[in-house]
C-alpha cells in the first residue's frame, strides 16, 4: 500500500479526537460492531445487519460516504485503493450536537423502547464523541483523499440515511432477559461501591496495608465511561477519589493544611496521566500517601487545645511558638498549657517544637543546596550558632557534618 503512512497518519488524527475507527475487510463476516452496542441493547441486530450488509455490498471506490442513522448517529465509510484485500475505513459513531435526556427519553417513547431501558441509553450517548462541526474531520478526510486517489476532482463526498426496518420480534420476547443483566449491573456497581467504603474506612484508620490490598489491583473493569476519551474516564474516576480520600483523611482527624497540600500534589499528578496503565501505580501511591498523611499528622488523640497548637507549628515553623505565645493565643494559662501539653504528647512544647523544625532542616539539607543560615531562617532559629546546637543535641551531628555525611557518605 503506497499510502501506508499517510493512512496511519490518519488513524493518529481521528484516535486525537476521540472518533473510533476499524480497517475492515469482506472476508470478516459479519460485518465488525461500530455502534458501540447500541443495536445489541435494543436488540435490533437485524436492522444493523440490513444497513451495514446493504453499505458493505454497495460502496464504491472513490467516494467517501457519511451514513447518517435514526438513532442521531453519523459514520464515515470509504474503500480504500490498492490494498491487498478489499479494505474499507469505517469511522464513528458521532453526533453534531449533544442528546439531551428529554431527547432520549423522546426517542424512547417514540420507538416503543421499554423506559427501563432509558439510564442504559443515556449512558450510551455520553459514550459517544460530539463533533459539533464535522468541517474539520471531513477537510481532513477530503486531504486523505486528494491523496490516496490523485487529486480533489477523482472522488466525492455521498451523504446516506439509513433507517429501520421495524421491530422484529415482540416487544417482551426481545427483552426477556433484561432484569437479569440490570441485576447483575447492579450487583457489580453495589460491589465496587463496597470496596470504596472499604477503602475509604482504611484511609481514615492510617491503615496502610489494608489500603494496599483494596488496591492492587483495583478492579477497574466495573467502572462505567462517562465520555469517549478513556484517558479522560480514568482522570475523572481518580479526581473522584482524589476527593474522598481527602474526606477520609479529615474524618481521621487530619488538619485541612496537610490534606490540601496533599490533595494539590495528586490533582496535578492526575491530569499528567497520558495512559490508562498509569492509573494502577498513581492509584497505589494515593491510598498509600493519605494513610501515611493520617498516620503521621492524626489529632484523634488530642484535646482540642493541643490540637491547635500542633496546628500552629505545623503551619508555620517561623512563628513565635513559645509557650507564652501559644497561651496567649489561646487564652489561657501558660502553666496549665504546658502541664496539658506533656500530658498528652509526652514532650515539653519546647522539645516538640525543636523536634519539628531539626525535621525540616533534615529535609531541606537533603534536597537543597541552601546555606545552613539560610536553613536556620527557614526552620525559625535565625541564631545559627543556637540552631547548629539544638541540631546536633537532636541528629548527633552539626548540619555541615550531616551533610557531609549525605553528599560524601564514604569520609568520616
Amino acid at each position: 500500500m503506497p499510502y501506508e503512512v499517510l493512512l496511519s497518519f490518519m488513524l493518529t488524527f481521528l484516535e486525537k479526537i476521540h472518533l473510533e475507527c476499524s480497517l475492515v475487510t469482506r472476508d470478516i463476516q459479519p460485518f465488525p460492531v461500530l455502534d458501540l452496542g447500541l443495536r445489541s441493547l435494543l436488540k435490533l441486530e437485524k436492522d444493523y445487519e440490513i444497513s451495514f450488509d446493504f453499505l458493505e455490498k454497495n460502496i464504491q471506490p472513490n467516494i467517501i460516504y457519511k451514513m447518517s442513522d435514526p438513532f442521531f448517529c453519523h459514520y464515515v465509510f470509504l474503500l480504500l485503493p490498492d490494498t491487498p484485500q478489499t479494505t474499507i475505513l469505517a469511522i464513528g459513531p458521532y453526533t453534531n450536537a449533544n442528546v439531551s435526556d428529554q431527547t432520549v427519553m423522546n426517542l424512547v417513547e417514540t420507538s416503543s423502547i421499554p423506559a427501563s431501558l432509558t439510564p442504559q441509553m443515556l449512558k450510551y450517548y455520553s459514550r459517544v464523541p460530539i463533533l459539533w462541526d464535522d468541517s474539520a474531520l471531513f477537510a481532513a478526510l477530503e486531504a486523505f483523499g486528494q491523496k490516496i486517489w490523485g487529486g480533489p476532482d477523482q472522488f466525492a463526498v455521498q451523504c446516506v440515511e439509513t433507517r429501520r426496518s421495524g421491530f422484529i420480534s415482540p416487544i417482551v420476547n426481545r427483552y426477556s432477559t433484561l432484569y437479569s443483566d440490570t441485576s447483575i449491573n447492579m450487583e457489580v456497581l453495589e460491589a465496587r461501591y463496597r470496596m470504596e467504603n472499604q477503602l475509604l474506612r482504611a484511609v481514615s484508620l492510617g491503615q496502610t496495608h489494608r489500603a494496599e490490598e483494596l488496591v492492587d489491583p483495583f478492579p477497574w473493569g466495573p467502572i462505567e465511561p462517562r465520555s469517549s476519551d478513556s484517558i479522560r474516564n480514568v482522570k475523572n474516576y481518580m479526581i473522584i477519589m482524589n476527593s474522598l480520600m481527602r474526606k477520609a483523611a479529615e474524618q481521621g482527624y487530619v488538619h485541612p493544611i496537610h490534606i490540601d497540600r496533599l490533595s494539590g500534589y495528586f490533582a496535578r499528578k492526575i491530569e499528567l496521566i497520558s495512559h490508562p496503565n498509569d492509573v494502577s501505580q498513581l492509584t497505589r501511591e494515593m491510598a498509600y500517601k493519605y494513610c501515611l498523611l493520617v498516620k503521621n499528622h492524626s489529632l484523634k488523640a488530642y484535646s482540642l487545645p493541643i490540637q491547635k497548637v500542633i496546628t500552629n507549628i505545623d503551619f508555620d515553623l517561623t512563628a513565635d511558638l513559645s509557650l507564652k505565645a501559644q497561651a496567649s493565643l489561646l487564652n489561657v494559662n501558660p502553666s496549665y498549657l504546658s502541664t496539658l501539653f506533656k500530658k498528652e504528647t509526652g514532650s515539653t512544647l519546647t522539645d516538640y517544637v525543636n523536634q519539628k523544625r531539626v525535621g525540616h532542616a533534615i529535609l531541606l539539607l537533603n534536597s537543597t543546596t541552601l546555606q545552613v543560615q539560610a536553613i536556620a531562617q527557614q526552620c525559625g532559629i535565625p541564631d545559627v550558632n543556637y540552631f547548629s546546637k539544638t541540631f546536633k543535641k537532636i541528629v548527633g551531628k552539626t548540619p555541615m557534618e550531616y551533610r557531609k555525611s549525605i553528599t560524601h557518605p564514604s569520609l568520616p
